[in-house]
């Protein structure tokens, strides 16, 4: 089985984000790890290979400072890396990432195409949707369960109060959601040869999906307010709910 895993690299999720004077996110000195649900997609296609053989090829879209992303998948299990290099990959929309991928990836001969359901920095949760449609694939979105039987896929996923199960044919995409699997540690050894094995670097100029103009342009950005502190309304309880409703309607102005 041949499977392409689209993966992002992101800040780390524990990380504390803050703004530059342009809006942005500030970069330096942040550490810069894989995006954890491309991270859950990526285990389970190697869990896959080692089931039923095959390969994984993982295929991001970035600079080369994402090639520390690429890497950590190799060292996981993936047999191999295509870098869509370009420089202003940030400014890109879903419409453009999910075209440009899905350009890529109907050149990999995939019989499944994994990604993670949204990444932790947007959490857009619209490249994966837009990669299946582009390439008129059937889609199981937010995946928590996935099996091959044959020339299907059956998949677990998550909805609203429940789960629910989706037989598909392949080729077929999958968005991976947390709980499809463990991400493995990967070993020293492991991580040394990955560090060995490049990437294929295909220049984004050389898709016709990078001419594809932006939909959705970030106009700002600003951080949460800090959380502020409780608040006890004192009194007996027909009083005391008076008085909270009122600061609901008149204070936090949500009723």
């Amino acid at each position: 089985m041949n499977i392409v895993v689209c993966v992002k690299q992101v800040v780390d999720t524990e990380a504390v984000i803050a703004l530059d004077g342009a809006g942005e996110v500030e970069l330096m000195g942040q550490t810069m790890v894989i995006d954890p649900y491309s991270e859950f997609a990526v285990e389970r296609a190697v869990q896959l290979k080692e089931e039923l053989g095959g390969t994984v090829t993982l295929l991001t879209l970035g600079s080369q400072d994402c090639l520390a992303a690429v890497r950590h998948g190799l060292a996981m299990g993936a047999d191999a890396a295509v870098l869509i290099e370009d420089e202003q990959w940030t400014a890109r929309d879903a419409a453009q990432a999910a075209a440009l991928l899905a350009e890529a990836a109907s050149t990999m001969g995939a019989d499944l195409v994994m990604g993670g359901w949204k990444s932790g920095d947007t959490a857009a949760a619209q490249v994966m949707g837009r990669v299946a449609a582009i390439m008129r694939l059937p889609l199981a979105n937010m995946a928590t369960g996935l099996s091959v039987e044959g020339g299907t896929i059956v998949a677990e996923c998550e909805v609203d109060d429940g789960v629910e199960t989706a037989r598909l044919p392949l080729p077929a995409v999958v968005a991976a959601q947390q709980g499809l699997a463990e991400p493995r540690y990967p070993s020293v050894r492991d991580v040394m040869q990955a560090r060995r094995r490049g990437a294929e670097v295909r220049p984004v100029a050389d898709f016709a999906a990078a001419s594809k103009p932006t939909t959705v342009t970030v106009v700002s950005r600003e951080l949460k307010p800090g959380r502020c502190g409780g608040r006890i309304v004192a009194g007996e309880a027909p009083v005391a709910v008076a008085e909270t409703v009122r600061l609901l309607a008149e204070e936090a102005k949500v009723l």
